[in-house]
């Protein structure tokens, strides 16, 4: 299968091309400049030059091909809304394009727009209000293009997919306590970040295109909750910084952008994506990569 792939040279994209590859498929990867061409080549991925905004190549990269994956998104979250809005508008363009063809479009969404607090499942709904609830509109596209002939799912990612090149949340994490001299968590840290390696993610993705029905989301979770008090904790050692709560007031400023995220409580299952596709996490868990798989370094 050829296959369309947004996101192609990024962290959880990178990941995505080589699996693909390995399995037989051929990559045709969206790329804004020619670092990113090189980068894919040397991956053994074809480049489409192109951007989120630009619906034509969108289109015509999503034509060209027999089944695509969107992992792209801008990572601002000081303009979380605009990005959530280009990924919108992005998804619809790409649903648009392969309506009616009965191909795969596996799109990404976020477990922490379930509602917190307790286990959430594949089929659960986005809470309203949630902090990444934004992404809600995009997932809901994705997953009603299966009523207009396009094989479509969700992968839903948890907020730590981790592994070497992380540069999300664990290792902003990392560096908020290395510049402050502490490792924190609110309250009493009880609440749960769900986590995945990057490799069974991007495994995920391709059980996902080759054999997803219509309609389906998928949780991408391998561990279902490690608290904030542990994580924190596992930073603190690895930097030999002390580990301390916050209240709400001074976590606002300690943590900045990430300090409501790091209240979040979202334990998520994904017992029917297992048995859905047989997938089997195989990585090491989140605290077993923090402590030995160079985030100190």
């Amino acid at each position: 299968m050829r296959v369309f792939v947004t996101g192609a040279t990024g962290f959880i994209g990178e990941a995505i091309v080589r699996e693909l590859i390995a399995a037989g498929h051929q990559v045709l990867g969206l790329v804004r400049s020619d670092t990113s061409a090189a980068a894919l080549a040397r991956l053994g991925g074809e480049a489409h030059r192109g951007e989120l905004t630009d619906p034509g190549s969108l289109t015509a990269g999503a034509r060209a091909c027999d089944g695509v994956i969107h992992t792209a998104f801008i990572h601002d979250f000081s303009a979380y809304a605009a990005a959530c809005e280009t990924d919108r508008r992005a998804v619809e363009v790409l649903a648009g394009a392969l309506e009616g063809s009965g191909k795969p479009f596996v799109s990404t969404s976020g477990t922490a727009l379930l509602a917190p607090g307790r286990i959430g499942k594949e089929e659960d709904t986005p809470a309203p209000g949630s902090v990444a609830g934004l992404r809600a509109a995009a997932e809901a596209i994705v997953l009603g293009a299966a009523r207009r002939g396009v094989r479509s799912s969700v992968v839903r990612l948890p907020p730590s997919v981790h592994g070497p090149g992380d540069h999300g949340f664990v290792p902003a994490l990392i560096d908020i306590a290395r510049r402050t001299g502490l490792s924190a968590f609110v309250s009493d840290g009880a609440n749960r970040w769900p986590a995945v390696h990057r490799l069974d993610a991007a495994r995920l993705f391709r059980l996902a295109l080759e054999n997803a029905p219509p309609g389906t989301c998928l949780h991408g979770v391998a561990e279902e909750g490690v608290t904030l008090r542990a994580l924190a904790e596992g930073i603190g050692k690895g930097l030999g910084v002390p580990v301390r709560a916050l209240g709400a007031d001074e976590a606002r400023t300690h943590f900045d952008w990430l300090a409501s995220f790091v209240t979040i409580d979202n334990p998520t299952s994904s017992t029917r994506t297992r048995d859905a596709l047989g997938w089997r996490p195989q990585g090491p868990d989140l605290l077993t990569d923090l402590r030995e798989n160079g985030y100190f370094s």
